[in-house]
């Protein structure tokens, strides 16, 4: 695997700001956006080849997950991104996960120790992370059904912990 420039810059925002509080006491927080901005829109494939166009999901709140397999706090907060994603299952939320810069080859075994059912999508080249104002992983968007960014999350979160599933059940109810 090449790393690419931008790959480093999001290692060094990994290893100098963004603390996760995944597995501590903290309280979960997802910090809102005022005003919202569009989300840049993309299309990626997942694991089996299935393109994912962000434009295809608009009327559904959207978490969007970035995160690399050689991340720490993004593997201790997919698990909680798996229990969310079922917790969620009777909303209208689609959760999405970016890899960042790795291939099929590297997360494909991953997966084997962190299964999601949820479609992990391959930004290759880091041309996606690149869009979003991103400057460290794990970071993750929720996207309103208006198609914009409401909050923001860097660093890890236990995504099932109830008042961060009440804020994005509550963007659906708030359209």
């Amino acid at each position: 695997m090449r790393t690419s420039p931008a790959a480093w810059l999001l290692l060094a925002g990994v290893l100098v700001g963004a603390s996760g509080v995944v597995g501590g006491a903290e309280r979960q927080t997802l910090t809102p956006l005022e005003p919202r901005p569009d989300a840049p829109d993309f299309s990626l494939v997942d694991m089996d080849g299935a393109r994912h166009r962000l434009r295809d999901l608009r009327g559904r709140t959207v978490i969007v997950n970035f995160w690399a397999t050689w991340c720490p706090p993004c593997r201790d907060e997919l698990p909680s991104m798996e229990r969310a994603y079922v917790l969620l299952g009777d909303a209208d939320v689609a959760m999405l996960a970016i890899n960042v810069g790795e291939d099929e080859e590297i997360i494909f075994p991953f997966t084997a120790n962190y299964p999601v059912t949820f479609p992990v999508l391959l930004d290759h080249d880091g041309s996606v992370v690149a869009q979003w104002p991103v400057r460290g992983l794990p970071t993750t968007y929720v996207v309103d059904p208006a198609g914009r960014v409401a909050y923001q999350a860097i660093g890890g979160r236990e995504w099932d912990d109830p008042e961060l599933l009440r804020l994005v059940r509550g963007l659906g109810s708030a359209q």
